[in-house]
């Protein structure tokens, strides 16, 4: 298999963790409890690329009541499973977010330090609230201080891909959760 770059794509191999069944139920109770949470309210869902894509893309459809959209991109694994020392933040907010409901979506929250970084970016700009929902959690890893409101799942320190997340940039499409085996 060629890549649009002409490499030869490495596959990585890994393991069933979390099949689509499960992460489905679990995406839906979130929905409802983000829907109870905000009730009568409006939310501003902003996803962290690319991690997010296609657990926002579910748990929007689970949430009863008006959401906007808005993405932002941030990374710190530039390169396949290494941790990078520096958060790269890019994009923008183009929708003012002074005295609304923000919800920052993130595909996973490692050690912290990402989300950490984005919810005092979107404090500075004056919302009502600002809570982090996450499909995976490791706070085994977690490096700083973070409160996360709504949680998918809690896992040790794997790394993993499927269901948005990727190891250099594939794997995204996986319907699943799957842990890298380490060879």
């Amino acid at each position: 298999m060629k890549s649009v770059q002409g490499k030869k794509a490495e596959f990585k191999p890994f393991e069933l963790m979390l099949d689509q069944k499960k992460i489905n139920q679990r995406i839906i109770q979130l929905g409802e409890s983000i829907s109870a949470d905000y009730a009568g309210e409006s939310l501003v869902m902003l996803g962290v690329l690319k991690g997010c894509i296609v657990f926002m893309a579910d748990l929007m459809r689970h949430i009863k009541l008006p959401v906007e959209v808005e993405f932002i991109s941030a990374a710190s694994y530039r390169h396949g499973i290494r941790r990078e020392d520096d958060i790269v933040i890019g994009g923008g907010v183009s929708i003012p977010l002074k005295g609304r409901h923000v919800l920052v979506v993130e595909g996973i929250v490692d050690t912290g330090r990402t989300a950490s970084v984005i919810v005092q970016k979107i404090t500075k700009m004056e919302p009502a609230s600002v809570e982090v929902v996450t499909l995976l959690d490791k706070p085994a890893s977690h490096r700083v201080k973070i409160n996360i409101k709504y949680k998918g799942f809690s896992i040790g320190n794997e790394f993993v891909i499927g269901f948005g997340l990727d190891n250099a940039q594939m794997y995204r499409n996986l319907p699943f959760i799957g842990r890298v085996i380490d060879s």
